[in-house]
């Protein structure tokens, strides 16, 4: 049985801000050999991400329910300006990640969020149930990370 949509994106709406994209969010023991985790867990449904790496990265998201994954999403992560901070990179991706929204999947941010010279954007091909998506953001309308992300359901 498939996972009924709109519990999927509610439960990832909270999830997404509870974990990575929660500067504050505390990171749990790693699954893996030298992996950084993050867990949430509400109304019997569980959300793990485990991701390796820092400036380029690489990791996974797992929904279950009832001890059982349903859905998932990988992605691979990378900065293309060596000049720019890694640290500027990622604080304002949290900050984009943590938007309200509602015009697009929730699997990482909005279709397009900006703060002064940063922008950041977010396009997807599909629905929850089977997408490809990527992420970017700019500084002075320049593309300085990249983020591939696809995903769905698994049965």
């Amino acid at each position: 049985m498939t996972m009924n949509i709109e519990t999927l994106t509610k439960f990832l709406n909270e999830a997404n801000k509870a974990t990575y994209a929660n500067k504050n969010a505390p990171k749990v023991a790693p699954s893996r050999l030298k992996s950084e985790d993050y867990h949430f867990e509400k109304d019997g449904l569980i959300y793990h991400d485990t991701y390796f790496g820092g400036r380029d990265f690489i990791g996974e998201e797992i929904v279950y329910e009832n001890e059982k994954p349903v859905w998932g999403a990988n992605y691979f992560g990378f900065v293309l300006d060596e000049k720019i901070s890694e640290k500027d990179v990622y604080d304002f991706l949290r900050k984009a990640l943590m938007q309200e929204y509602n015009d697009i999947i929730p699997v990482r941010g909005p279709a397009k969020f900006s703060d002064g010279e940063w922008i950041y954007r977010f396009t997807a091909d599909g629905g929850l149930e089977n997408f490809a998506g990527q992420e970017e953001i700019l500084l002075n309308e320049k593309v300085v990370y990249r983020c591939l992300i696809h995903g769905g359901f698994i049965r």
